[in-house]
């Protein structure tokens, strides 16, 4: 059984799986979402949980830098609460501040990605980053 990381964004979610053991986490894709009509991409995504049979699904928590929770984090948790009961799957929460900052700058400085091209794997890979940082501290 596999862990899956989710980065939650109103337009998008980026996601990635863990390999078997629940050592390293690898990029799957970015599944397009639409926050204000309540489109969430949910068929997708439990695609994707069977494909990968996984077991317990971890969502960024994109807390204020001084630690509170603004409209953000809100729409992650309700993002969470749609999981759990479409799902039946725990869903545990990591905080991911500065993942998309932090992404960012491996693609710019590490993989000189054009600023085009950041765009269609940004999300993917800072749910690549929320996923380890979950299961590095596990």
């Amino acid at each position: 059984m596999r862990t899956m990381g989710l980065d939650v964004g109103s337009k998008t979610v980026g996601v990635a799986v863990s390999d078997p053991l629940g050592w390293t986490a690898q990029g799957v894709e970015i599944i397009p979402i639409n926050e204000a009509k309540e489109v969430f991409g949910l068929e997708r995504l439990g695609e994707l949980i069977q494909e990968y049979q996984v077991n317990k699904i971890v969502i960024g928590l994109p807390k204020n830098m001084n630690n509170t929770e603004g409209p953000r984090a809100e729409a992650s948790r309700h993002y969470g609460e749609l999981v759990t009961e479409q799902f039946d799957i725990m869903v545990d929460f990591q905080d991911e501040r500065l993942t998309t900052v932090q992404a960012e700058r491996m693609l710019i400085e590490r993989a000189d990605v054009s600023r085009n091209k950041r765009k269609k794997v940004i999300d993917k890979l800072a749910a690549v980053l929320i996923l380890q940082n979950y299961l590095d501290r596990q």
